[in-house]
C-alpha cells in the first residue's frame, strides 16, 4: 500500500528559502517509491531575498516581499497547501529538506541559534509525527529544527560534521553524530531520519541524491 508523505519547504532557493536540488530529489524519490504525497508551507513572508549570484541580500523592502508559500510552489509547479492546514492523522511520514529558509523563515535558527523563535505551525506539526509515533525526514539543516522541538526527547540526529552547529544542536539536549554526506543517521527509537546534503557545502550532486535515497526508503520503511 502506497505511504501518505507530508512534505515541507521553506521557499525557493538555497540561500534564503528551500535547498532546490534537495527537495526536488526528494519529491523525485517518493515519487518512485510511489508514495503519495503533499507539499505544504507557510504563507507568510520570507525573511529577506537573496540574490543567488552574488550571495548579497536584496536591501529594499520591496525586494524583501516574497511569501514563502508562493516561492515554494515553483518548485511543486504549482500545488502546495498552507502549513496550518497539514492534518497529520493523514499522513504517515514527515520530510522536511532543508536550505538556509528552513533556519530564516520556519525558524530563527540561523540568528539566534538553538533558542531563537519556530514557527508554531511547525513545532505543533514535528510534536504530533512524533507523538503519533510516525517516522520524520530531516535533510542538511532541517535537523537542527528538529533538535530545537525533539531535542528534551534525546533525539538522535545529523548535519554532517560542522562542529559549531553539532554542538549547538547538543546543546537543546539532542545527541548529534557526524555522518558522510552519502549516508543517513537512524534514530530507531524516535522514527527520526537525517542526512548532511548540503551542509557539505562542496558535495556532489549523486552523493547528496545517494543519502537522500536512503532517507526517503528508511522514512517508508517505518
Amino acid at each position: 500500500m502506497s505511504k501518505n508523505i507530508a512534505v515541507i519547504l521553506a521557499g525557493c532557493g538555497h540561500l534564503d528559502g528551500a535547498e532546490i536540488r534537495e527537495s526536488l530529489l526528494t519529491l523525485l524519490e517518493l515519487d518512485r517509491q510511489d508514495a503519495n504525497v503533499k507539499v505544504f508551507a507557510p504563507t507568510y513572508d520570507q525573511f529577506h531575498t537573496v540574490n543567488h549570484m552574488t550571495g548579497e541580500a536584496k536591501e529594499t523592502a520591496e525586494n524583501n516581499k516574497r511569501s514563502i508559500i508562493e516561492e515554494a510552489s515553483r518548485i511543486t509547479r504549482g500545488p502546495i497547501e498552507p502549513l496550518n492546514s497539514l492534518e497529520v492523522n493523514t499522513f504517515d511520514g514527515l520530510i522536511i529538506p532543508g536550505g538556509f529558509g528552513v533556519a530564516k523563515n520556519l525558524s530563527k535558527f540561523a540568528f539566534d541559534g538553538p533558542q531563537g523563535a519556530l514557527d508554531p505551525d511547525l513545532r505543533k506539526v514535528v510534536e504530533s509525527f512524533y507523538e503519533q509515533k510516525k517516522p520524520i525526514g530531516a535533510i542538511c539543516i532541517s535537523p537542527a529544527i528538529i533538535a530545537m522541538i525533539l531535542g528534551v526527547h534525546g533525539v538522535k540526529l545529523t548535519i554532517g560534521d560542522q562542529k559549531e552547529v553539532a554542538e549547538a544542536i547538543e546543546s537543546t539536549g539532542a545527541q548529534h553524530q557526524n555522518c558522510s554526506v552519502e549516508q543517513i543517521c537512524f534514530d530507531e527509537q524516535n522514527k527520526v531520519v537525517s542526512t548532511p546534503a548540503y551542509m557539505y557545502d562542496s558535495a556532489r550532486l549523486k552523493d547528496v541524491s545517494a543519502g537522500i535515497q536512503k532517507l526517503v526508503e528508511k522514512v517508508l520503511s517505518l
